[in-house]
């Protein structure tokens, strides 16, 4: 993880909810524009952090 991290300030997290597909809450929290959404597909998780808007 890396040093500058938002996890390392607890203003990140990495989720998953069961029942709703990772890109749906991809696009979920997207649609909040409260924070970073990192999406990742592979590893079914989505990162969530209150840092400026944007998503990769």
């Amino acid at each position: 993880m890396a040093s500058q991290s938002l996890h390392m300030v607890g203003q990140a997290i990495d989720i998953r909810v069961p029942g709703i597909e990772t890109g749906e809450l991809k696009t979920l929290a997207v649609g909040l524009a409260a924070g970073g959404v990192g999406y990742y597909p592979q590893s079914d998780f989505v990162h969530v952090d209150i840092g400026r808007v944007r998503s990769w």
